[in-house]
């Protein structure tokens, strides 16, 4: 029988690998600069997702926050923000684990982990779009109209980097889960 304390050091590797695995697949990326700032296409999300779908909420989110917020703090543009990144990215993981996981699914579902994937990014997308306008406009105070131009620009990279995150992460998922299944990883967590 596993170690069913609440951070055991299997979870806290588990974190600590799939963190490092966020944070590699964010760097691949191509930006892309706006009028007040830069966006980015990445894979990420990919991974993201993929942890709450394999882990659960709490290990997927916590994974997926430290991870983009450790890439966040590695490059200046994005370093003030890092803690806005880990609460974001911890919710849509957090947000697709718990749908996955939820009713004794243990993300063994593939209509569910579809769900998950799909809610999760697109929630993701919400919250960012958000930030983005709260951001430049409530808080810098930049006018409207280039306001809505940067936003209309992120989500739209936001989509392309959800659709990706969505049917990359189930592919993996698919691929991964019999390999930690057959080695136990999910009893002992």
């Amino acid at each position: 029988m596993g170690d069913k304390r609440k951070f055991s050091t299997l979870k806290l590797a588990i974190i600590g690998l799939m963190a490092a695995m966020v944070f590699i697949a964010t760097n691949f990326k191509i930006d892309i600069p706006t009028p007040l700032g830069k966006t980015m296409l990445h894979f990420g999300n990919v991974m993201c997702i993929l942890s709450g779908l394999l882990f659960g909420p709490l290990i997927g989110g916590l994974s997926s926050g430290f991870g983009s917020a450790m890439f966040d703090l590695f490059d200046p543009t994005f370093a003030p923000e890092a803690w806005i990144t880990f609460i974001l990215k911890f919710v849509m993981s957090y947000i697709a684990g718990y749908i996955a996981h939820s009713n004794g699914r243990n993300g063994e579902n593939k209509m569910f982990n579809t769900i998950a994937a799909i809610v999760g990014a697109i929630s993701y997308v919400i919250l960012y779009i958000t930030k983005t306008f709260i951001m430049n406009y409530l808080i810098i105070g930049d006018k409207l109209e280039a306001v809505i131009a940067v936003t209309i620009t992120k989500a739209t990279v936001s989509s392309v980097n959800a659709i990706i995150a969505v049917i990359a992460s189930l592919a993996l998922a698919l691929a991964i889960r019999p390999a930690l299944k057959a080695a136990g990883i999910f009893r002992k967590i």
